[in-house]
């Protein structure tokens, strides 16, 4: 691929594809079922035809396609094993490669953002990228004072193209809907559009690493490249090595699976309350394990502004929770604006559909795993009108936080983490320890 591959007719006729290949199946589908195959059977077969459509075209595309691809890669854990088996590896290389720019466009941008002396900045810069994602690819270099930096360049074009493959791929809901039954695309493409703009502005992501980078500096856990220079399109941050999370996942010891689980829930509840903002892009492709037990973190252009941490109602809802006070726990849900006026919900489907964000901290210690998540997405699959996913609301205020819980539970499922969760959230998030001064809940 020599360039971001951004012409309209190219990029929506690749994307066209998609629907037209899954017509094609749901056809194909119903004849045999008609020729007594049985339903069962024939759904199998037309996801994993999907799936392996799905994950080649947007393979094939930075921009909203590859996010897309990212944020899908995500819940792998929550499919069947005979649908993810054979693209987990297709799934684990989507979250942190994507084919690179050549040199001569790398130093075309450089320029033009930089000038014509953009290389008195440095005293060396690799040409070949060591990474490169859905907006933008990273370069390694040497500052001119001599350390080492990562160079990330965004791509040419990837704005308009963002919006344009955003515009196509809501039209693809149903498809996503056969690949993972119970998940609302329209929702995930509507929230991950409007954070477009604040990842394409690499100023506003400098300011939030920095942030971060400040916070945790000499933190015994966490390491977070701070920044050194940034303008709109080139962020130049401190280098950082480590071993990708993806790398944990497909072949970490059960030690170093269970250690960066702990940390990447630590880093998650604790940085609202150190930083006042919440890393909201947590795929594997963001998280580094260093050869000193830390854990790494990259990529700051999604975050959630939290200035007060995790709403104090959050925590103590899932204490309600725990406790088995579904009534309580209905009717919080109801003042937070998730239960509109009207809507009754059936409280068993309501538990089943929370449990997997909430039952990790019911015990002293708990293991994510593959075969827990599918258990728990197969209670909530059912796409019938009154199913509980579709009688919920999801306050504005929310949005990135149930992003970030839910793809934070399958990164943890692919990890196969056993760690003493309880505890993260009794220390970081508020409203749900034991403490006496936590027992009333204001909204009730």
């Amino acid at each position: 691929m020599s360039d971001l591959p951004r012409r309209a007719v190219t990029r929506s006729a690749k994307l066209a594809t998609l629907p037209l290949g899954f017509a094609g199946r749901t056809a194909l589908g119903l004849g045999k079922r008609l020729g007594g195959k049985s339903a069962e059977i024939v759904a199998q077969e037309v996801q994993q035809r999907t799936a392996d459509q799905v994950f080649k075209v947007l393979g094939e595309l930075k921009g909203g396609a590859m996010k897309v691809g990212q944020a899908l890669s995500i819940f792998e854990a929550a499919l069947p094993p005979e649908i993810a088996g054979p693209y987990r590896a297709t799934l684990t290389k989507l979250q942190d490669a994507a084919p690179p720019l050549p040199a001569a466009t790398v130093h075309r941008v450089l320029t033009e953002q930089l000038g014509d002396d953009w290389r008195d900045n440095f005293r060396s810069f690799d040409d070949r990228p060591t990474a490169a994602a859905s907006i933008g690819q990273v370069h390694k270099a040497v500052w001119h004072d001599g350390r080492e930096v990562a160079v990330k360049i965004q791509y040419p074009g990837a704005g308009k193209a963002l919006l344009g493959d955003f515009s196509q791929l809501a039209r693809l809901g149903k498809l996503f809907g056969v690949l993972l039954p119970g998940l609302d695309m329209k929702s995930v493409l509507s929230e991950l559009r409007e954070r477009i703009a604040e990842e394409l502005d690499y100023l506003r992501e400098a300011h939030a690493q920095h942030a971060f980078a400040g916070e945790f500096a000499g933190d015994p856990d966490f390491l977070v490249p701070d920044v050194i220079a940034a303008n709109e399109m080139v962020l130049v941050t401190e280098w950082m090595d480590g071993v990708p999370l993806s790398r944990i996942i497909t072949g970490g010891t059960k030690e170093e699976r269970d250690r960066a689980g702990l940390l990447f829930v630590r880093f998650l509840f604790s940085s609202p309350a150190r930083v006042g903002l919440l890393h909201a892009d947590p795929h594997p492709g963001n998280f580094r394990m260093l050869p000193d037990g830390r854990l790494g973190v990259l990529d700051f252009g999604a975050v959630n502004r939290l200035p007060d941490g995790y709403p104090r109602v959050f925590g103590q809802l899932m204490r309600i929770f725990n406790q088995g006070d579904m009534d309580n726990v209905v009717t919080g849900l109801r003042q937070e604006g998730f239960i509109r006026d009207g809507i009754e919900i059936d409280p068993d489907a309501l538990r089943a559909f929370l449990a997997p964000y909430v039952e990790p901290t019911a015990v002293e210690e708990f293991t994510f795993s593959r075969e827990w998540l599918q258990t728990q997405a197969a209670s909530v699959a059912d796409l019938r009108p009154g199913n509980v996913v579709r009688q919920l609301n999801l306050p504005p205020s929310y949005v990135l936080i149930h992003r970030v819980h839910a793809a934070g539970v399958g990164v943890l499922c692919q990890l196969n983490t056993t760690a003493r969760f309880r505890d993260e959230a009794i220390r970081w998030v508020p409203g749900f320890s034991d403490d006496p001064d936590d027992q009333a809940l204001a909204i009730i």
